[in-house]
């Protein structure tokens, strides 16, 4: 009989820490111990610590392990999983059980406190390459409830009533959606989960797809029975090799117990369901960019309207919607649109994933109730700026999304305020800034992805973006003027305002926003070609101050000679010569080296 469950973290970072390594430790003891038939031992997605990995949870004592190394391994297996008591010196807080349908809560830096688990709540939790682990915890209860006690109509009028809106962009109420795809009739239907999860640092859809399969095919299920279709895809980029090797998985296990084909619970509704594989381009995050992949044609927007579900997929009526959206659905239906509706705010109902990172203490996926404000997520949850540096601003909703300032930390979390912000929500990226930041520099970079995955078809994004690209390099090369940052202005409303698709019409989204909140920076970089942050290369000097020793260390470290000076006297650099790499900064033990 098993005893214990021991789930090692498959997440990027804890994969990148070689938790990989820790499995085979871990298989490797067990065996050696002879406790085969006493443990159970598989990986998991991230648990939400990603800073503190590798990450190891024991059930079902719910101890939490990290971060791990290989040599720690032993020490467990001989007290924990042999004797039943787990090694507190090894542990990343005391964690005690909660009831069945909660996560566990994690009591170090509040991280999970603040926290309600919903869409993550079997994440770390259940072995996801297990269906009967789902349906322990009532996977698939939501699904015999919509077919066997509910109508198509009713379905669709429990969503709207609950309030959930689409989590992968714009916020579009879910429920309406359904109803339009519905209404339109057609012999063949379609119903299509958006996993081309593109935004620099976002992972929260990977996470679910690789932790809890099931709970999307479900709501897949679902929606199809809803709007009257019988075919879904999952499309999911090609790079999420574990998640798709987990959703095949998953899909065939369904198929396995009837919960996919011919008359599920012999309700008389047949469904099927396929993946897609994309090749990465972020511009098929857009939807119809997306069924344009999916017929084999190149990746690219159409006009809209007519909306897909109206005219999407080979022409028929289509639903997408992401990851995270479908996720909610499940539990939803089981537990009634009042439940779901119980949290967030009265237009932003239930909960919000987010991948927090950037400079913040406690990086990784948190799940919270919509309306929570900003300083709780990076303060309590996120546990602060590192290295005692002062918070500057965040950037929400990735190259689509703006960045808020200190005065927008009280601003509740929800999909209007943001917009009104000149933010978003988009699918969940959440990167925190500290003093150390430039603002111009982080505009220019998210322009510079978006530049290289626009997909070229209409003028104002394959041009325009561009042209502000450009506009951004000279500035932060200090060749920029007052001029430019004017022209700047006039070319993003231009944009937003004429671009065929959302990723155009948002592009300029993280310009405007640094140019409302920092625009003294821009000044500075362009009237006194300075950067007050310190990172645009060209606009940097590096001096020697008076507490020089004369060590010569970065005499030594420089690597085009540019430092003179004898041991024991101060030294000066050529700024001529230097390349400003910070080689000399760095190695300097007085910190004596400075830059202007």
């Amino acid at each position: 009989m098993i005893r214990f469950q021991v789930v090692v973290c498959e997440g990027t970072e804890c994969k990148r820490r070689n938790s990989s390594i820790l499995k085979e430790e871990f298989t490797k003891k067990i065996k050696e111990y002879g406790l085969e038939k006493k443990v159970s031992l598989f990986t998991n997605t991230c648990f939400g610590f990603c800073d503190k990995g590798p990450v190891v949870i024991v059930y079902p004592d719910c101890v939490v392990y990290a971060p791990l190394k290989v040599e720690d391994i032993d020490e467990i297996c001989q007290k924990h999983l042999l004797k039943g008591k787990p090694v507190t010196s090894l542990t990343l807080a005391d964690i005690t059980p909660e009831e069945e349908q909660k996560i566990i809560e994690y009591q170090e830096a509040n991280f999970h406190i603040k926290q309600e688990r919903r869409v993550l709540k079997n994440s770390g939790i259940i072995n996801p390459m297990n269906i009967k682990e789902y349906i322990s915890r009532n996977g698939y209860f939501g699904l015999y409830k919509a077919l066997k006690e509910m109508t198509p109509e009713e379905v669709i009028e429990e969503l709207i009533k609950s309030g959930l809106r689409g989590r992968g962009g714009g916020g579009f109420p879910t429920g309406l959606k359904f109803r339009f795809a519905r209404n339109n009739e057609s012999d063949i239907k379609y119903i299509i989960c958006n996993a081309d999860e593109g935004d620099p640092g976002a992972f929260m859809d990977r996470a679910i797809l690789e932790g809890d399969p099931h709970s999307v095919i479900e709501a897949m299920i679902i929606g199809g029975y809803a709007i009257g279709a019988s075919q879904g895809y999952i499309y999911c980029r090609a790079e999420y090799p574990l998640a798709v090797e987990r959703v095949n998985h998953a899909i065939k296990q369904a198929y396995e117990y009837e919960l996919l084909g011919e008359n599920i619970f012999g309700s008389g509704f047949s469904f099927d369901l396929e993946m897609r594989l994309g090749a990465g381009a972020f511009v098929c995050g857009e939807e119809t960019a997306l069924i344009a992949s999916i017929e084999g044609e190149r990746g690219m927007p159409r006009n809209k309207p007519p909306y897909p579900a109206e005219a999407g997929l080979w022409n028929k009526p289509t639903i997408i919607n992401n990851v995270e959206t479908l996720a909610n659905i499940p539990r939803l239906i089981r537990k009634g649109s009042e439940w779901f509706a119980s949290i967030g705010t009265e237009k932003s109902t239930g909960t919000k994933v987010f991948a927090l990172g950037g400079k913040v203490n406690n990086t990784g996926l948190v799940e919270i109730p919509m309306g929570t404000k900003l300083r709780e997520v990076i303060f309590n949850i996120g546990g602060g700026i590192p290295n005692g540096k002062k918070f500057k601003a965040v950037q929400t909703g990735g190259p689509s999304g703006g960045c808020l300032t200190e005065k927008h930390l009280d601003t509740p979390i929800d999909y209007d305020t943001l917009v009104k912000l000149g933010s978003m929500m988009g699918s969940g990226g959440m990167i925190v800034m500290d003093e150390d930041n430039c603002m111009v520099d982080v505009a220019r970079f998210y322009l510079e992805f978006t530049v290289d995955e626009s997909c070229g078809k209409c003028t104002p994004c394959r041009e325009g973006t561009k042209r502000m690209l450009e506009i951004l390099e000279k500035i932060t090369a200090g060749k920029g003027t007052l001029e430019d940052v004017e022209l700047l202005t006039s070319l993003a409303h231009t944009i937003k305002d004429s671009a065929l698709c959302g990723l155009g019409q948002t592009a300029p989204n993280p310009v405007l926003s640094t140019l409302e909140h920092f625009k003294d920076e821009y000044i500075a970089h362009v009237v006194d070609k300075k950067c007050p942050a310190g990172v645009c290369r060209p606009l940097i000097k590096y001096y020697i101050n008076d507490d020089c020793i004369g060590c010569g260390k970065c005499k030594r470290t420089c690597p085009v000679e540019a430092i003179t000076g004898k041991i024991k006297e101060k030294h000066t650099i050529n700024t001529d010569v230097c390349i400003k790499c910070g080689a000399c900064a760095l190695a300097c033990p007085t910190h004596a080296i400075i830059t202007a």
